[in-house]
């Protein structure tokens, strides 16, 4: 039977998220790297500091196969259903959708009734995925108002071009892809949208080909990964225009827009510069004087000098450590923007109440290629990885960290090995941050942690109606 009533997890604006009761629970991607028996799994984290179990895993689904590598997974359905020309107020938040980027499966697991028990329900293996879409290895899942949105790499063949496809976002069909005039578009990555101004804003990184077995040196100075942003009406699926950032700017990846309907701008994090090894983060915004989109770095971080010795041999001829920043987040009350150093070890906390002009508040070291600094919990043992995924709680006063990128790159970039883990930083009022002493989680067994999901919802789950 339909809901009569929209799910009490959607909110019709920011504020009004902002304002909901704590997560209990974050849902985790876990990945197996394939190489021996052990499948991927979710993990579900308890994350109510009044609870026994805080910081513990406290339950976990265990999928069929492992080496699917598990990516930017999503709900079913969110606020961003109360919106637009064709709203589903009866839907529910319940269902995660996984995309395994390797395999090009989809996985579709129920976090009802008991959230902290969920159930696998689904897998679209990725042969059907192909044959109904024309696009392979998917990558990342947002719920839009009329279903869920899912873009994908590349083609079948490993090439390009990159794209998106739907699903429905109640029996979970592939309804094919989502262009109907693609333009200039060939590399693909992240996909973010402005309900109010009916806008998509796409990214780029590589084809399957170009990253699956790591960055491909040659590619890489040949200036052949993604460096642009491409702006798209969302109504029509029609491509309006190429954002050119610079040759030397390299892999244009997470895209987060203002979640302030009324704004049209949002910030996306560049991995690096063949000019310098610095990571760039740049915004793009809708010119009101000439009604045009344009794009301008907001903000640049350096690499860090470093012995040859110290680092890994992808590296080790330039002498320097690149912050390599592979993923950003911004809260729901768009004032504060973190930026995940994965090389370095360091998470960045910006003031962006003028994101022409953003202010660094706070800094925090963790992992790391050369520094492998300890958590504060265990201040003697050295971390492996670096903060790489990101995720904002709805009321922007804690954040959640884990340290894998992705199978191929984490071999390259710490060849020693990633152990596993998950930290919980708290937020200042007016800005700071801290590590939560009490919250370190480990996983074993091999498994390594990517993306993370608020119960709930969380700052980059939805988009909403008002302001």
């Amino acid at each position: 039977m339909a809901r009569m009533l929209p799910d009490p997890t959607f909110y019709p604006s920011p504020a009004m998220a902002g304002e909901a009761s704590p997560e209990g629970l974050a849902y985790v991607a876990l990945l197996a790297t394939g190489e021996d028996d052990r499948t991927d799994a979710l993990g579900v984290i308890d994350t109510d500091p009044a609870s026994p179990d805080y910081g513990r895993i406290v339950g976990r689904v265990d999928f069929p196969n492992g080496g699917n590598e598990l990516h930017h997974f999503g709900w079913n359905a969110c606020s961003s259903h109360l919106c637009g020309y064709a709203p589903n107020p009866h839907m529910e938040r319940r269902y995660l959708v996984l995309p395994g980027t390797h395999s090009s499966r989809i996985h579709v697991v129920d976090t009802k009734p008991d959230p902290r028990s969920p159930r696998l329900i689904k897998v679209i293996e990725g042969d059907e995925v192909m044959a109904k879409t024309g696009y392979a290895f998917p990558h990342t899942v947002h719920c839009g108002p009329d279903g869920i949105y899912m873009n994908a790499l590349g083609a079948p063949d490993g090439n390009g071009p990159g794209g998106i496809f739907m699903l429905d976002h109640e029996t979970f069909e592939l309804k094919g892809a989502w262009e109907k005039e693609r333009g200039p578009q060939h590399l693909s990555y992240d996909f973010w949208w402005h309900l109010g101004h009916d806008t998509m804003i796409t990214s780029e990184w590589g084809t399957p080909n170009m990253v699956k077995d790591g960055v491909n040196a040659e590619l890489l100075l040949g200036g052949k990964y993604g460096n642009a942003l491409h702006v798209w009406d969302l109504k029509t699926r029609r491509h309006l225009k190429k954002l050119e950032l610079g040759d030397e700017h390299q892999m244009v990846l997470e895209l987060r827009p203002a979640h302030n309907p009324r704004k049209a701008y949002g910030f996306v994090g560049v991995v690096i510069s063949l000019t310098d090894l610095s990571s760039s983060i740049f915004m793009w915004y809708l010119d009101e004087s000439t009604g045009e989109w344009k794009a301008k770095k907001v903000i640049e971080i350096p690499a860090e000098p470093a012995e040859a010795s110290d680092l890994p041999p992808v590296i080790a001829p330039f002498g320097a450590v690149p912050p390599l920043v592979t993923d950003i987040n911004l809260s729901l009350d768009d004032r504060f923007l973190y930026v995940s150093c994965w090389g370095t070890g360091e998470l960045q906390q910006y003031d962006v109440s003028d994101p022409f002009a953003p202010k660094l508040t706070g800094s925090l070291k963790i992992g790391g290629i050369v520094g492998r600094t300890a958590h504060p919990s265990a201040p003697g043992k050295a971390l492996s990885g670096g903060p790489q995924m990101v995720e904002v709680s709805r009321d922007g006063r804690r954040v959640y960290v884990t340290n894998s990128l992705y199978t191929p790159w984490d071999a390259q970039f710490y060849p020693d090995g990633i152990d596993g883990w998950m930290a919980k930083i708290d937020v200042g009022e007016n800005g700071g941050i801290a590590f939560d002493e009490r919250f370190l989680v480990e996983f074993e067994g091999g498994l390594r942690p990517h993306q993370v999901r608020l119960e709930g919802g969380d700052a980059s789950s939805d988009s909403f109606c008002y302001a």
